[in-house]
Protein backbone atom coordinates (compact mmCIF):
# COMPACT_ATOMS: atom_id res chain seq x y z
CA UNK A 1 0.00 0.00 0.00
CA UNK A 2 1.08 3.52 -0.70
CA UNK A 3 2.20 5.38 2.18
CA UNK A 4 1.92 9.16 3.19
CA UNK A 5 4.75 9.57 5.88
CA UNK A 6 3.39 12.59 7.40
CA UNK A 7 -0.08 10.43 7.77
CA UNK A 8 2.00 7.78 9.33
CA UNK A 9 3.67 9.15 11.81
CA UNK A 10 -0.16 11.12 12.99
CA UNK A 11 -1.83 8.04 12.55
CA UNK A 12 1.00 6.43 15.01
CA UNK A 13 0.93 8.66 17.46
CA UNK A 14 -3.10 8.74 17.49
CA UNK A 15 -3.38 4.81 17.80
CA UNK A 16 -0.49 4.16 20.18
CA UNK A 17 -2.87 3.56 22.76
CA UNK A 18 -5.63 1.43 20.93
CA UNK A 19 -2.52 -1.00 20.17
CA UNK A 20 -2.53 -2.38 23.53
CA UNK A 21 -6.40 -3.45 23.36
CA UNK A 22 -7.04 -7.12 21.90
CA UNK A 23 -10.02 -8.16 19.89
CA UNK A 24 -11.51 -6.14 17.26
CA UNK A 25 -13.07 -2.21 17.45
CA UNK A 26 -16.37 -1.57 16.31
CA UNK A 27 -17.19 1.28 13.51
CA UNK A 28 -20.61 2.20 13.55
CA UNK A 29 -22.46 2.14 9.96
CA UNK A 30 -24.03 5.51 9.57
CA UNK A 31 -27.47 5.76 9.55
CA UNK A 32 -27.73 2.91 11.74
CA UNK A 33 -27.16 0.61 14.24
CA UNK A 34 -25.25 -2.21 12.23
CA UNK A 35 -21.75 -2.16 13.43
CA UNK A 36 -18.67 -4.26 11.70
CA UNK A 37 -15.51 -5.77 13.62
CA UNK A 38 -12.33 -3.85 12.26
CA UNK A 39 -9.09 -5.30 14.07
CA UNK A 40 -6.42 -2.96 16.05
CA UNK A 41 -4.35 -4.03 13.09
CA UNK A 42 -6.73 -2.82 10.02
CA UNK A 43 -7.60 0.52 11.63
CA UNK A 44 -3.72 1.30 11.51
CA UNK A 45 -3.33 -0.18 7.82
CA UNK A 46 -6.61 1.67 7.41
CA UNK A 47 -5.27 5.61 9.21
CA UNK A 48 -2.15 5.18 7.91
CA UNK A 49 -3.09 5.30 3.93
CA UNK A 50 -3.45 7.97 1.89
CA UNK A 51 -6.71 10.14 1.58
CA UNK A 52 -8.46 10.36 -1.41
CA UNK A 53 -9.30 13.81 -1.26
CA UNK A 54 -6.30 15.37 0.47
CA UNK A 55 -3.95 12.90 -0.91
CA UNK A 56 -4.90 12.10 -4.23
CA UNK A 57 -7.69 14.14 -6.35
CA UNK A 58 -6.22 17.10 -8.54
CA UNK A 59 -2.86 16.05 -7.61
CA UNK A 60 0.39 16.09 -9.98
CA UNK A 61 1.65 12.99 -10.96
CA UNK A 62 5.82 13.46 -11.45
CA UNK A 63 8.24 11.04 -13.06
CA UNK A 64 11.76 10.70 -11.00
CA UNK A 65 13.22 13.44 -12.87
CA UNK A 66 10.62 15.85 -11.99
CA UNK A 67 8.74 15.91 -14.39
CA UNK A 68 4.74 16.96 -14.82
CA UNK A 69 3.72 13.61 -16.82
CA UNK A 70 -0.41 14.36 -15.59
CA UNK A 71 -2.78 14.79 -13.05
CA UNK A 72 -5.04 12.66 -10.55
CA UNK A 73 -8.78 13.12 -11.96
CA UNK A 74 -10.44 10.23 -10.31
CA UNK A 75 -9.63 6.96 -8.25
CA UNK A 76 -11.43 3.26 -9.32
CA UNK A 77 -12.25 0.67 -7.48
CA UNK A 78 -12.25 -2.55 -9.11
CA UNK A 79 -15.32 -4.69 -8.90
CA UNK A 80 -13.43 -7.58 -7.36
CA UNK A 81 -11.47 -4.95 -5.01
CA UNK A 82 -8.10 -6.22 -5.45
CA UNK A 83 -6.74 -3.58 -7.61
CA UNK A 84 -7.57 0.70 -7.49
CA UNK A 85 -6.54 2.38 -10.11
CA UNK A 86 -6.10 6.65 -10.20
CA UNK A 87 -7.68 8.40 -13.60
CA UNK A 88 -4.65 10.42 -14.79
CA UNK A 89 -5.25 12.93 -17.31
CA UNK A 90 -2.66 14.18 -19.43
CA UNK A 91 -2.18 16.72 -22.21
CA UNK A 92 -4.84 18.87 -22.98
CA UNK A 93 -6.23 22.50 -21.53
CA UNK A 94 -9.01 23.59 -19.44
CA UNK A 95 -10.27 19.01 -20.39
CA UNK A 96 -10.20 20.21 -24.11
CA UNK A 97 -7.83 17.42 -25.71
CA UNK A 98 -7.25 15.90 -22.15
CA UNK A 99 -6.05 11.58 -22.53
CA UNK A 100 -7.18 10.03 -19.49
CA UNK A 101 -5.57 6.45 -18.25
CA UNK A 102 -6.35 3.94 -15.86
CA UNK A 103 -3.17 3.25 -13.85
CA UNK A 104 -2.77 0.78 -10.86
CA UNK A 105 -1.93 2.27 -7.79
CA UNK A 106 0.65 0.38 -6.84
CA UNK A 107 2.96 2.19 -9.70
CA UNK A 108 2.12 5.24 -7.68
CA UNK A 109 4.71 6.56 -5.19
CA UNK A 110 4.91 8.60 -2.19
CA UNK A 111 8.04 11.25 -2.97
CA UNK A 112 8.20 12.97 -0.27
CA UNK A 113 5.11 15.39 -0.45
CA UNK A 114 4.24 14.48 -3.73
CA UNK A 115 3.36 11.69 -6.08
CA UNK A 116 5.88 10.33 -8.20
CA UNK A 117 5.76 7.63 -11.40
CA UNK A 118 9.14 6.06 -11.86
CA UNK A 119 9.88 6.20 -15.81
CA UNK A 120 6.48 7.98 -16.65
CA UNK A 121 6.52 10.67 -19.23
CA UNK A 122 3.80 12.33 -21.06
CA UNK A 123 3.99 10.68 -24.17
CA UNK A 124 3.85 7.07 -22.33
CA UNK A 125 1.13 7.53 -20.73
CA UNK A 126 -1.07 9.40 -24.21
CA UNK A 127 0.36 5.82 -25.86
CA UNK A 128 -1.88 4.23 -23.04
CA UNK A 129 -5.69 3.22 -24.18
CA UNK A 130 -7.59 5.44 -23.11
CA UNK A 131 -10.04 5.36 -19.84
CA UNK A 132 -13.89 6.26 -20.70
CA UNK A 133 -16.31 5.15 -17.89
CA UNK A 134 -18.97 2.67 -18.83
CA UNK A 135 -22.20 5.10 -18.84
CA UNK A 136 -20.21 7.85 -20.99
CA UNK A 137 -21.82 6.34 -24.36
CA UNK A 138 -25.24 7.04 -23.14
CA UNK A 139 -24.22 10.77 -22.30
CA UNK A 140 -22.94 11.02 -25.61
CA UNK A 141 -25.67 9.92 -26.64
CA UNK A 142 -27.63 12.39 -25.05
CA UNK A 143 -25.43 15.11 -26.39
CA UNK A 144 -25.83 14.05 -29.59
CA UNK A 145 -29.74 14.11 -29.43
CA UNK A 146 -29.96 17.66 -27.77
CA UNK A 147 -27.82 18.96 -30.64
CA UNK A 148 -29.41 17.47 -33.37
CA UNK A 149 -33.26 19.10 -32.02
CA UNK A 150 -31.25 21.96 -31.99
CA UNK A 151 -30.47 21.81 -35.58
CA UNK A 152 -34.07 20.88 -36.86
CA UNK A 153 -35.54 23.42 -34.54
CA UNK A 154 -33.26 26.16 -36.58
CA UNK A 155 -34.52 24.04 -39.88
CA UNK A 156 -37.73 24.55 -39.18
CA UNK A 157 -37.22 28.25 -37.88
CA UNK A 158 -35.64 28.74 -41.31
CA UNK A 159 -38.99 27.49 -43.50
CA UNK A 160 -41.72 29.50 -41.47
CA UNK A 161 -39.33 32.55 -42.17
CA UNK A 162 -38.58 31.78 -45.80
CA UNK A 163 -42.63 31.56 -46.18
CA UNK A 164 -42.93 34.87 -44.49
CA UNK A 165 -40.45 36.57 -46.67
CA UNK A 166 -42.02 35.64 -49.62
CA UNK A 167 -45.56 37.64 -48.47
CA UNK A 168 -43.88 40.21 -46.73
CA UNK A 169 -43.28 43.74 -47.92
CA UNK A 170 -40.27 44.77 -49.19
CA UNK A 171 -38.81 46.53 -45.88
CA UNK A 172 -40.22 43.72 -43.85
CA UNK A 173 -39.22 41.13 -46.65
CA UNK A 174 -35.36 42.86 -46.50
CA UNK A 175 -35.25 42.21 -42.89
CA UNK A 176 -36.44 38.96 -42.56
CA UNK A 177 -33.68 37.76 -45.27
CA UNK A 178 -31.25 39.08 -42.73
CA UNK A 179 -32.37 36.64 -40.06
CA UNK A 180 -32.65 34.01 -42.64
CA UNK A 181 -29.02 34.50 -43.79
CA UNK A 182 -27.82 34.57 -40.16
CA UNK A 183 -29.87 31.49 -39.08
CA UNK A 184 -28.57 29.50 -42.36
CA UNK A 185 -24.94 30.02 -41.18
CA UNK A 186 -25.46 29.12 -37.54
CA UNK A 187 -27.32 26.14 -38.33
CA UNK A 188 -24.50 25.43 -40.85
CA UNK A 189 -22.04 25.58 -38.13
CA UNK A 190 -24.10 23.79 -35.91
CA UNK A 191 -24.09 20.55 -38.62
CA UNK A 192 -20.57 21.07 -39.06
CA UNK A 193 -19.27 20.74 -35.47
CA UNK A 194 -21.80 17.84 -35.06
CA UNK A 195 -20.04 16.16 -37.80
CA UNK A 196 -16.75 16.32 -36.78
CA UNK A 197 -17.77 15.00 -33.43
CA UNK A 198 -19.71 12.26 -34.93
CA UNK A 199 -16.71 11.36 -37.13
CA UNK A 200 -14.44 10.78 -34.17
CA UNK A 201 -13.93 7.55 -32.40
CA UNK A 202 -16.30 7.31 -29.41
CA UNK A 203 -14.23 7.82 -26.89
CA UNK A 204 -12.76 10.84 -28.44
CA UNK A 205 -16.48 12.88 -28.00
CA UNK A 206 -15.68 15.21 -25.16
CA UNK A 207 -12.94 16.92 -27.21
CA UNK A 208 -15.66 18.35 -29.49
CA UNK A 209 -18.40 19.02 -26.88
CA UNK A 210 -17.19 22.42 -26.43
CA UNK A 211 -17.31 23.35 -29.96
CA UNK A 212 -20.68 21.73 -30.59
CA UNK A 213 -22.08 23.64 -27.61
CA UNK A 214 -20.96 26.82 -28.45
CA UNK A 215 -22.18 26.03 -32.18
CA UNK A 216 -25.98 25.29 -30.88
CA UNK A 217 -25.81 28.00 -28.14
CA UNK A 218 -25.36 30.05 -31.36
CA UNK A 219 -27.91 28.71 -33.15
CA UNK A 220 -30.48 29.15 -30.31
CA UNK A 221 -30.33 32.74 -30.04
CA UNK A 222 -30.83 33.15 -33.38
CA UNK A 223 -34.18 31.14 -33.31
CA UNK A 224 -35.63 32.73 -30.15
CA UNK A 225 -34.45 36.50 -31.86
CA UNK A 226 -35.53 36.16 -35.37
CA UNK A 227 -39.16 37.20 -36.13
CA UNK A 228 -42.12 35.52 -34.86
Amino acid sequence: MIRNPCSQALATLALAGALYSAGPVAAQIAGGTTTVDISVIQSTQIAMGWSVKKNLLGKTIYNDAGQKVGKVEDLIISPDKNVSYVIVGAGGFIGIGRHDVAIPVTQIQDGVGKLVMPGATKDMIKSMPEFTYANDTAKRDQFVAAAEKDIVNGKAKLADLENKAGVATTDVKARIDLQISALQVDVKSAEAKLTEMKQATTIRWREFEAGVSAATARLRKSIETATT
